[in-house]
């Protein structure tokens, strides 16, 4: 294989493991780093944020090529997927499977650091991304499953430092299930045209003419949830500033949405990266010194 062919086969699997487009790692970030740090009370060892970040990238990266290996019959027909290597025909569908399962045994083998609850989880956590690119075929809450999966980090992250699952832990878990169902509704509603007529299932479709309103509920849900984490963690008033301002964020979304244009959804859905980092920053300075202080 010459340089030229092997730059350009390793540059058709960055665009298939969709590293051009870190959105869905920042996603799956924030929330694992919630958990790390209030699993160990604001010092996670550095050695598992190493794992959990790596790890991280591996899972999404893993997650993107398992979901367009399912959907690679789709695609072509969605404007905004036609272009993707597999639907695009510039990756075979062998290269693909080759492709997943080596970012998923890299992934594992990183999780093979941590203590054994750890490794037990991880076998749940790579079920719920394997199977969740078929959820919208199957029902009209894909949402959720894609939560649950992007969420199993959670739970990790607390078997990794603590070796214990305590209900905030849970807690914590159920809020990013609703936090997924969010984002990915608006991102649904980017592609919610394309999906009625290729008979691709999403939470978008099912809530129509009511989803500005249900994406509101489930705004208003997560922040309760968080808000409950909060004193369950025993944080202080730097955590709850946080949450105030992701709060504004969360109305911001409202706004972009309101007309339900696609352009303007998708800004929606990117701004989501904004909502998990400011909480994720008032986490971090509540745990400093002077925030506990």
């Amino acid at each position: 294989m010459t340089i030229e062919r092997l730059e350009d086969r390793l540059r058709e699997y960055a665009l298939l493991m969709r590293l051009h487009r870190p959105i869905g790692i920042y996603l799956l970030l924030w929330p694992t780093l919630w958990a790390l740090w209030l699993a160990a009370g604001g010092q996670p060892p550095r050695g598992v944020v190493l794992v959990f970040v790596l790890g991280v990238v591996l899972m999404r990266s893993a997650g993107c090529v398992m979901n367009d290996l399912a959907d690679r019959d789709f695609d072509p027909h969605v404007a905004r997927t036609r272009d993707r290597p597999l639907a695009a025909g510039r990756v075979k569908p062998g290269e693909a499977l080759v492709l997943a399962a080596v970012l998923s045994l890299l992934a594992f083998a990183l999780v093979l650091t941590q203590n054994a609850l750890t490794v037990k989880l991880s076998f749940v956590g790579l079920a719920l991304t394997a199977s969740y690119p078929f959820m919208k075929r199957l029902h009209p809450l894909p949402q959720l499953h894609l939560g649950a999966a992007f969420g199993w980090a959670i739970p990790m992250a607390y078997a990794a430092v603590s070796d214990n699952l305590p209900p905030v832990a849970w807690l914590l878990f159920l809020g990013n299930v609703l936090w997924s169902a969010i984002y990915d509704t608006q991102y649904a509603m980017v592609d919610r045209e394309d999906d009625r007529r290729i008979g691709v299932k999403s939470t978008a479709i099912l809530f129509g003419a009511r989803d500005r309103h249900i994406i509101g509920y489930l705004q208003l849900a997560l922040l309760g949830v968080l808000v409950v984490v909060g004193p369950l963690a025993e944080r202080g008033w730097i955590y709850y500033l946080g949450l105030f301002v992701a709060a504004w964020f969360a109305l911001y979304q409202q706004y972009l949405i309101r007309n339900r244009e696609p352009a303007e959804c998708f800004k929606a859905f990117l701004n989501n990266n904004s909502f998990g980092l400011v909480i994720f920053c008032g986490l971090l300075l509540d745990y400093l010194p002077a925030g506990a202080a």
